[in-house]
Order: C-alpha cells, then structure tokens, then sequence
C-alpha cells in the first residue's frame, strides 16, 4: 500500500497542498499570545468551594473558570486587552460585530454568484454549497476586525466553515481569498470542503478552552468552548487554582498559574505563542500548558514550499518559524520583549523600539537579554539610515523586517530579523529590501550602491542559504557543504532540523554520523528531524540501536517518530525496549485517532495497521479516510493497491475509475492507473497512463522516472534514457534518477555518458556509496 509523504511518521498530515484558510485565520492575530485578560457580559463569577487556607495540591487539576472578573484584580491588563485582535479574534455574528455589507450585497468570483443579506434578525450568505447549487447559509460567527473580516458558515453536523469570500475592511469591499484559482464546488479548496473546515483548522487559535467535540461514529461535532476570542486562560492555562489562591493568600499575578509567562524562558514565552502563531501540525485535540511545543505540535522546518532559502517567508506561517532562527531568539528576546502581550500592539513605537538595543552605547536597556558584541552605534545616523528620516527607509523594520502582502491585503513583516544584501539576493534568486524597494533600478546597481555603502568584505564562514542552494539544485560541492553546516554548532534548532531533511539526498557514512549525532540534540525538532533522517539512510531492522533509546524521550513527537521508524521490526525484535515501543507506539495510535475526521489521519491509521499485523482493520480506515474527504486522492489510490494485494482486481479498477471520472485532471490518479496495469502485466496501458500523468505534472519526477521504468521494460531504452535526463534537468538533486539512467546508458553502451554522470555523482557527493561500486 503506498504512503503518503507525510503518513509513516507524522501525525494527521495537512492537506496535499496550503489551505488558504489556514493563512487568513492566523493573520487576524497578532504577534502576540503571552496573555489577555477577558471581560464577559453576563458571566457568572467563579465562586470557590472550599474553606479558609486550602492545599492547592489538594485541588487537582487547574479548570478553565469565567473570565469576568480577573479585570477586578487586573485593571491595566482588561484594559490593554479589550478592543485587541485577540479579545475579537471570534465573535458570535451581530450588528457589532459584522463589519461585511449584508444589505442585498452580491459578489461574483470564480464563476459563482454570491448573495449576502438578513434574515431573522441574522446574518446569511447565498452561495454554491457541497453540491454546486445555491442555497442559504447562516453566518455564525465573525473572524477578525482588521485588514480583513471572514465569517463561519453553518453547514449540517456542527460544521463550520470558513467562506472563501472576505471583507476587505479598509476598501469595504468583498473579495475572494483565493482569486484567480478557479477554486468552485469541484475544488477541494472550496469553502464547503474539508480543507476549510473550522472545528479542525481554524476555532482553536480563536477562542479560549476549545473542544472540538468530534464524534468519529456519526461524523459530527459538538464543539465548545469556554469564551470566543483569545482570553486569559488561552495563553496562561486554567485560573481555577489561582482564583483560590488569590483568595485565600492574598494578590500575587501569577499565582497558582499552570504556566508563570512573566518569569519562564523566551524558550517557553514563544512556544506558548507558537501554539497558534506557527505553522504545525496537531498531535491532538488538546494541549498541556508549561510542557514543550513538541509534546502537542509538529511544527514545519523550513521548508521550500514555505521558506526561501535565506529564511525568509514564502506563505503564511504565523512568525515562529523565522523568529525562532534569529539572532534575536539566540539573545533571549520573546514576542513580548517587542508586543505588549495583553494589547498585541508594539512597546514602543517607530525606531525607539530596536534602539532600546542597538544604541550609541552598545548596552540593551531591556531586561534578560544577551548584549554581548552589540555594536555602539548611532543607528539612526545618516551615515547608516542613507535614507531621509520619516521616509521609506528610515525605519528598522524597513530594512530588517522585509514583507509581503498575503490574501490580497495582508501585509505581514518578516521576523527573521535578516540583514539585506541585495548582490547575494540577485545571486540566489531571495527578495531582499533593497531590490523591494526600488524596483524601478536595476538590480545591479542597487547591488553595486550598498557595496558601496555597507561594504562589509567577504564572510569567511560557509552561509547557510548559500549551502542551502547547493544542496537543493543539486550542484558540485553540494554535500560538503551540506556536511560543514551540520558540523556547526550555532545553528539554530529550525536550520539545522531543514538541513537534516536533506541528509536523504547524500547518503554516506559520514550523513549517517551526522544524523546519529544529533539523536542526542537538545532541541526536540532536532531530534525529531534526526529520527527521519535515520529512517531514510537506513532499513528498518539496522535502526534499533540508535532509535530505541528515543523511545522514552521526554517529548512526545519525538517518541512516536522513533516508535513509527522501528515498526517494521515488530516488537519482539527490540529486546529490552519492547515495552517502550509498545507504549511510544500505542501514543502513535492515540494521536491518529484524536484526528480522525482528518483523511490523513485515517490513512496513517491504516498503514499503521498494515505495518502491526492488524490487516484486519486497513480497509476499514483506508475507507473511512475517503468518506471523510473524497478529495484526499493518496486514500483512493491505497485503497486501489490494497485491493490489488488481495486479489480483489476489479473492486480496485472500480475504486480507480470512479475516482478518474471526479478528478480526470489528478496526475496521481494517472500514475496509480499505470502501476495498477503493471500489477497486471499491461505495459502498454500502463505506458500510456504513466504519460498523462507526466503531461499533467512534467516537473513531478516520481511520475518522469516511472515512465522511463516502463519504456525500459518495453525496449525503448533512448526514450527511457531521454526521460531520465528529463527529470534530472529538473530535479538534478534526485539520487534515484540518476542511478538508474547510469545503468540505462551502461546497457546501451554508452561508456562516456555513464563516466560523466559519476563524475557529476562525485562532484555532488564524493562518499556515495554507489560511487564505491563502480
């Protein structure tokens, strides 16, 4: 049964591509997250029940409580945070809420029509639904006040869901989230799909104490909550223990808090943040205050479909993954070192607020933080600034927190704190301030005029986004370079994590160590990117002793990554670890069915199944997975195989045609088409789906390689060899393609062709162990 990419050893995997909705929900948010201080109309007080002097140990677990009254104690911080993006993060839809023209308004975007009006003292939207056809849809709640406004949908089963048409707050006008693609009833994008479903993806990081309430037997929810928007309890944990204390001990802010935010780590401040302002992957429906990030989420590295390979942000992905590879994080600054946590605006306003650091002294006037090497500068001097105060340029963030507007109009600040440099920009293909300013010179002598003025000599350390371009377009000197950024020891936890994913694509006894090494790392997205790492150099039964020690490792992602890579051992073959596979296995499982009303999930279920001898129970979930989102196409095609593997040939080829007729434009439905041919013994046919699913995909090699398997098979050695060199053109990176056209090339003869593809081998990673078969 074919996994999907994410499925051995990840928990619910996200959509197979970025849902729009995901981006806009977070953006409303600011950065911020340390805290707030909710007032409730008509709230009921929390009352204590016990006597004078009690054990708050005695009391058991802390409970989320109604945040009327902690303005009573905590005036300055209520006042603060009422009126923030936090407190109207989610608001019930009412005329002070709504902020959108519902007065017969109507709206054409991507070929639908969209009516907006009032109803029974009620919000209501007219609109294509699930099935293409118009109907009326209750608005229930309103997300965000600024720059935009999007609103739930009430669909049948306690859904809701996140409309793909917005209102524009500053213009007043409606616009589509995702203009331009085609995005209608059929798309798995559109409003009405799982992958805009809010109970999952958007409710949590938008209101206080959320439960999502999914009952897995019927398919619906009962989601509550303790208050809509971001309150109190959402940043500081449930204040049950710490009204007692107040009461019986007297007023102290942090008292009886699971998680103190005015005395922990920056560590800990901006996991705390991260929980919604990162782009992660759920572990389960809950988290635990005071624990790690990892123990609830799996956040993204930095990936090429999010990052640029300077660090810089592609898509939405809420701050913490560019913040968190700062110099700024290394120096002990939060996200409220900057953003006063409770109003989410900034402390001080233009550039006092990074002067309060880099000033003429040198010395930070900030509490906790590391200024050791601070320059003392003038950095508001024009002999720095080069541009005209109260002018662009003129501010810090200008130059030092680049952005982009997302979803039309959202701009959103980078908060890699970088240094711009528009030459190696040009050289690598990164945006940069400079060229972003000035779009009307030419690249070059804007280059030429900061060399001129910042002239800063040549870095004699290898520079992460210089390797990272090697290392992605496979080019000579790519796993050297590689190999000496992992043997640094300043990388931040997230680069260095990026640079394991990429280990897989230079095997050699020397990756190997790396990864090994950093089994043992302190940060647990270093771990866990190093369990993958070793899952992919390695075959199952050689990864024992170094995974299973991490099979008590005090995180669960961690945990469950390691117990995932050894399960094709069985237990029985792990010694003295089998009770810990067990237990970090059943937490693997656990996690999968906290998600099932996710496709994902219930595919990494039915793996999962297939991997522990429970063949029984694989159908089952890899059917469930298609009811729960019949657009999620990994679900059909494993279907489709293990059908196939039970000889079960034309429930499969049903499974697959029907699929063909809803999604005849699916690359991957095409090349399950092919293999399913070949399962049969039908190259041809197999041939030629193996060509479609190229011409939808040409840059998709696992598609370019099948296809050349096949004309190889059938005799068509140049064309197989044409194709290879197709997909190596475009992913000249790929180990696989370029092993297997080095034995086409050596069939037909064809010597001088096979030494220059190992010379390139060679040049690319010289301790390939092909290289020592040759």
């Amino acid at each position: 049964m074919p996994k999907h990419p994410n499925a051995p050893d990840s928990p619910a995997s996200p959509p197979s591509r970025p849902s729009y909705v995901l981006p806009v929900l977070a953006a409303l948010l600011l950065l911020v997250g340390l805290g707030g201080w909710l007032w409730v109309q008509g709230g009921k007080p929390y009352v204590p029940t016990r006597g004078p002097g009690p054990s708050l140990a005695d009391q058991g677990p802390a409970q989320m409580v109604d945040e009327q009254q902690c303005g009573t104690c905590h005036a300055p911080q209520a006042k603060a945070w009422k009126g923030s993006h936090h407190q109207l993060a989610m608001q019930d839809a009412s005329p002070r809420s709504v902020q959108g023209d519902f007065d017969d308004a109507r709206f054409e975007a991507e070929g639908e029509s969209t009516r907006f009006f009032r109803k029974d003292d009620g919000y209501w939207v007219n609109t294509p639904g699930p099935d293409g056809h118009p109907a009326d849809f209750k608005v229930a709640y309103a997300f965000g006040v600024e720059p935009l406004q999007q609103y739930l949908l009430e669909l049948p089963g306690g859904r809701l869901q996140a409309f793909g048409i917005a209102w524009d707050t500053q213009k007043k006008a409606w616009f589509h989230l995702a203009s331009g693609q085609g995005i209608d009833f059929r798309n798995p994008q559109h409003w009405s799909k799982p992958s805009q479903n809010a109970n999952f993806q958007c409710i949590d990081c938008h209101s206080t104490g959320y439960v999502r309430g999914y009952d897995d037997a019927t398919g619906t929810y009962a989601s509550h909550w303790a208050a809509p928007g971001v309150g109190c309890q959402a940043c500081h944990g449930p204040a049950s223990l710490h009204l007692e204390w107040a009461r019986f001990k007297g007023l102290h802010s942090q008292a009886g808090f699971t998680l103190d935010l005015a005395r922990t780590s920056n560590r800990l401040q901006v996991e705390t943040c991260a929980r919604c302002h990162a782009r992660r992957v759920p572990l389960d429906g809950d988290h635990a205050f005071g624990k790690r990030l990892m123990d609830d989420y799996l956040p993204s590295a930095l990936t090429r479909e999010l990052y640029e390979l300077d660090g810089k942000f592609k898509e939405q992905v809420y701050e913490y993954g560019s913040f968190t590879q700062s110099r700024m994080y290394a120096r002990g600054l939060s996200c409220s070192t900057c953003h006063d946590p409770h109003s989410g605006g900034v402390r001080v306003e233009g550039n006092g607020l990074c002067t309060q650091c880099h000033n003429p002294s040198g010395k930070s006037t900030v509490a906790g933080i590391d200024d050791r090497g601070l320059k003392a500068r003038d950095y508001e001097a024009p002999e720095h600034l080069h541009h005209t105060a109260g002018q662009p340029g003129s501010q810090c963030v200008d130059c030092h927190m680049p952005g982009k507007t997302l979803l039309g109009n959202d701009y959103r600040h980078d908060h890699g704190f970088s240094l711009p440099n528009p030459g190696r920009a040009l050289k690598l293909g990164t945006p940069d301030a400079c060229l972003g300013c000035h779009k009307d010179v030419a690249g070059q002598a804007v280059a030429e005029q900061f060399e001129h003025w910042y002239a800063q000599g040549k870095d004699p350390a290898p520079r992460y986004d210089e390797s990272l371009a090697l290392i992605r377009n496979g080019r000579p000197g790519a796993s050297r370079a590689l190999f000496q950024q992992l043997e640094r020891g300043d990388l931040p936890a997230i680069r260095r994590a990026t640079l394991l994913a990429e280990l897989p694509g230079y095997p050699s006894e020397r990756a190997l160590n790396l990864a090994a090494n950093d089994l043992n790392h302190a940060a647990p997205q270093v771990r866990e990117a190093a369990v993958r790492a070793v899952n992919a150099l390695l075959p199952p039964e050689q990864r024992r002793d170094l995974l299973a020690p991490l099979l008590t490792d005090p995180v669960r992602a961690v945990r469950i990554i390691a117990a995932r890579g050894l399960l094709g051992m069985g237990s029985t073959g792990l010694g003295n670890y089998e009770k810990a596979w067990d237990k970090a296995i059943a937490e693997y499982e656990a996690v999968q069915l906290s998600l099932a009303e996710r496709a994902e999930a219930n595919l990494n279920l039915a793996s999962l199944y297939q991997g522990n001898g429970r063949a029984d129970q694989v159908e089952g979930r890899l059917r469930t997975a298609i009811e729960r989102d019949p657009d999620f196409l990994p679900a059909r095609v494993a279907l489709v195989q293990w059908l196939d593997a039970n000889y079960r040939w034309e429930e499969g080829q049903k499974v697959l045609a029907e699929a063909l007729r809803e999604h005849p434009e699916a690359a991957l439905l095409h090349h399950a088409q092919g293999q399913a041919a070949l399962r049969k013994g039908e190259r041809q046919a197999a041939i030629a789906a193996f060509r479609e699913a190229v011409r939808l995909e040409p840059g998709n090699a696992r598609y370019g390689h099948a296809l050349a398997a096949a004309l190889h098979d059938d005799g068509k050695l140049e064309e197989a060899c044409r194709r290879l060199e197709l997909v190596l053109e475009s992913n000249p990176v790929n180990r696989e393609a370029r092993l297997a056209l080095i034995g086409y090339w050596r069939e037909a003869g064809q010597i001088q062709k096979v030494q220059a593809l190992l010379a390139e081998l060679e040049q690319l990673n010289p301790d390939d162990p092909a290289l020592k078969r040759e």
